[in-house]
């Protein structure tokens, strides 16, 4: 299993998105992915440090199928791979009906058929296919893996028969062997391969002064009030309730799914996703950026890709 690390916030300067990007160009993690943004877009913030002289493998985990339509979601894709010099891994999610409607004008009758068919353009264009008419011009680059986010078996079902990658958040080990392996197993079928598994954990390292139930909360906190990430949890076993997310983050810390441990600890704990069948773990210090900011996260990030080299 490969680790990575995600820059688990939104920029206001690509300088702030450097050391993740460092870990990756000095060989401690695989790649660096972002998330959806809407202070400085992830793409060019991709773009930049290519350009400012970190040209790593990068990936969205994920960005919002209604901000973008498929065509230009193909050619930012394309472009962060060829500017980079990497395979771009390009993460969508449907987003919130609420999102959804206020971008759109309606929400999606069906959000995880619509991601289907957004998933199969965004292909079909990196494939140099024409779609409606329309193809992207002649580029050579180093390829494109189209990925899904992927919290329920529906969602994977569709994933296993339009993506590259499935993306998951807050999954644990067991609720991915049990329940979405098997789901994009299905949607594959005989056709094609199974997509590849990216899952994204919430990590801090254990200390006396830190309080891991608030850091979860700092970390998670608007997930778990929102619908469909708390369904996910309770179908995992998990006791949570979106008129309680302090509770939900207690519940993480309990579960394990907010890794908070030593080091070694961690790694332990991530193991278990490697049994569980995923490619590629990536770390996430969000809780600690937010509570004690840019360098404790980055130094909590060091640790453990030090203990997990060794």
């Amino acid at each position: 299993m490969k680790v990575s690390v995600l820059y688990p916030g939104q920029p206001e300067s690509p300088s702030a998105v450097a050391p993740y990007a460092r870990f990756v160009g000095q060989g401690g993690a695989t790649r660096l992915w972002l998330g959806q943004s809407l202070r400085t877009e992830p793409h060019q913030v991709a773009a930049y440090l290519a350009g400012a002289g970190s040209a790593v493998p990068v990936g969205t985990s994920v960005t919002l199928m209604p901000l973008r339509g498929a065509y230009e979601a193909a050619l930012q894709a394309r472009s962060v791979a060829a500017l980079t010099g990497h395979p771009y891994v390009a993460g969508f999610g449907a987003s919130t009906p609420d999102v959804v409607r206020a971008l759109t004008g309606r929400p999606y009758d069906r959000p995880a058929s619509t991601l289907g068919g957004y998933l199969t353009t965004i292909r079909s264009l990196l494939r140099d296919e024409t779609v409606h008419g329309l193809r992207l011009a002649p580029l050579r680059h180093p390829g494109v893996e189209v990925g899904a986010g992927v919290l329920r078996p529906g969602m994977a079902r569709v994933a296993g028969a339009t993506a590259d990658v499935a993306v998951t958040w807050m999954t644990s080990p067991d609720y991915l062997r049990t329940v979405v392996v098997p789901a994009l197993r299905a949607g594959a079928g005989d056709e094609r391969p199974v997509p590849r598994i990216v899952t994204v954990v919430h990590v801090a390292t254990g200390r006396p002064d830190r309080n891991p139930a608030r850091l979860a909360y700092l970390a998670a906190g608007q997930h778990l009030r929102a619908a469909h990430y708390v369904d996910m949890l309770c179908r995992a076993g998990l006791s949570v309730s979106t008129a309680d997310p302090k509770g939900g983050a207690r519940a993480l810390v309990g579960s394990g799914l907010f890794a908070y441990a030593t080091p070694d600890g961690i790694v332990e704990r991530l193991a278990g996703y490697a049994a569980a069948g995923v490619d590629e773990v990536v770390l996430n210090p969000c809780g600690v950026l937010l509570a004690e900011g840019e360098q404790a996260a980055v130094d909590d990030l060091a640790a453990i890709l030090t203990a997990w080299k060794a």
